[in-house]
């Protein structure tokens, strides 16, 4: 079988299915919350784009400039995704999952702590931003290990047809850092007036995410290395040399098929979760409180959307679980925004309908894991997946503040429906290469 067909026919393959089993079920829920810790420090960044803005930049910038600004050194964390993503994949490959899993927390927790403690612009000048810019690389290089490092973990723990929710559940995990992330924006911009937080509040998200990073790393200390790993390890089975040096001769299809469906990922997380409160207070005129309530009502919808797709692909197959909800998410994308445009009379009814379908993102790593075989898998997920976060998703920030002055507010639902399509004509190919393995 080649890999064209082995893509299409693993969802459907494998040791006779078990279900979950208690040990499976903690390790999924210590998983899970750790990673909703560690995201909650990566993602928390951008809920104060506002007053960072205000804060790290001179105080006679153009709004609009600032605004850039900072949506660029949120971006500056997902460009340096690869770096950490290719490095802490290749000793996860070698030397174990578990020890990059644990790593990867701790180096996160670090930075953000840092920016909680930064001075700002008035205080140091240009000084400040190359501060803020420094330590989101370094969130960055700590996420880039601990995403693709999170899915193969959790993938090889569990029974091959328990991986689409294995995987759905540790990224609704990472979802529910974002939920957290949005409520802590909720109750500071609900409790304080702009100029308290402008003057501490803002710091307050930073300092507690490095508490919250310190105890994802002792949560991990209870999680086992993967029985995947061990088996290849006690049979003298793990890549000899440059594991991704393999990916690249030998599994192409599976990169290219992971990066386009990470494209997908990247603009349903970043446009429609990460950015929207912040464009709807700039571009619609949303009160931030309104704004992160919405955004809190669509991050809970989000997580229990990445469940039910997860549950989905494991019984209808992962392309048709795809297909089902790259074309949810192209529909609810623009309603949310076509509703904007108009008065956003029902925004957070139609931003937690959003959110449920933006939940499709659960399919993606399932994906993306059976797409390369054990001995490299740590190392072809992590670089396709932050390879193409960093290209897609590190550009998506300043590429929609650009749209929408070009193309109108409507520009952000137009980006998120393009790569719907992308994720559509993705399913459609692994239907239609199912089809063709299939002996008449």
């Amino acid at each position: 079988m080649n890999e064209a067909t082995a893509l299409t026919a693993v969802d459907v393959t494998g040791a006779a299915a078990r279900p979950l089993g208690r040990r499976d079920a903690r390790t999924l829920l210590l998983a899970a919350l750790g990673g909703a810790l560690e995201f909650y420090d990566f993602v928390v960044f951008v809920f104060f784009a506002i007053p960072l803005s205000h804060l790290f930049f001179p105080p006679d910038t153009a709004p609009w400039l600032a605004q850039l600004q900072v949506f660029g050194i949120f971006a500056a964390g997902y460009l340096a995704r690869p770096l950490g993503g290719i490095v802490m994949a290749h000793y996860g490959d070698k030397r174990g999952r578990k020890r990059m899993f644990t790593l990867s927390v701790f180096l996160m927790a670090l930075p953000t702590l840092g920016i909680g403690l930064l001075p700002v612009y008035a205080q140091v000048g240009m000084l400040a931003p190359l501060l803020l810019l420094l330590l989101r690389v370094v969130q960055g290089i700590a996420v880039g290990g601990e995403v693709p490092g999170a899915w193969v973990f959790v993938a090889e723990h569990v029974p091959p047809k328990r991986i689409g929710f294995a995987c759905a559940s540790l990224t609704s995990g990472l979802t529910v850092g974002i939920l957290i992330g949005s409520l802590v924006a909720a109750a500071i911009n609900s409790r304080m007036t702009p100029a308290e937080v402008l003057d501490h509040g803002w710091r307050l998200p930073f300092l507690a995410g490095g508490v919250f990073g310190f105890f994802a790393v002792w949560l991990r200390r209870w999680l086992s290395e993967t029985p995947v790993f061990e088996a290849m390890h006690a049979r003298k089975e793990l890549a000899s040399g440059l594991p991704l040096r393999r990916v690249f001769e030998r599994h192409l299809p599976g990169v290219l098929l992971s990066m386009l469906v990470t494209w997908m990922l990247t603009a349903a997380i970043v446009v429609l979760i990460l950015m929207t409160p912040t464009l709807v207070q700039l571009a619609f005129h949303v009160v931030p409180a309104r704004a992160f309530l919405g955004n809190s009502v669509a991050s809970f919808a989000l997580a229990l959307g990445c469940l039910f797709y997860g549950w989905l692909a494991d019984r209808l197959g992962y392309p048709r679980a795809l297909l089902a909800g790259a074309i949810g998410l192209l529909v609810c994308g623009y309603a949310l925004y076509l509703d904007l445009q108009a008065g956003a009379a029902h925004f957070v009814a139609l931003y937690a309908l959003t959110g449920f379908a933006v939940g499709v993102v659960g399919v993606v790593p399932a994906l993306m894991v059976v797409a390369f075989p054990p001995a490299v898998r740590f190392s072809g997920l992590s670089f396709s997946y932050n390879v193409a976060y960093a290209l897609f998703g590190g550009l998506t920030p300043p590429l929609i503040g650009l749209l929408m002055r070009r193309f109108g507010v409507l520009a952000p639902a137009h980006y998120v429906a393009f790569t719907a399509v992308i994720g559509i004509a993705v399913a459609a190919w692994l239907l239609s290469a199912r089809r063709a393995a299939v002996p008449a």
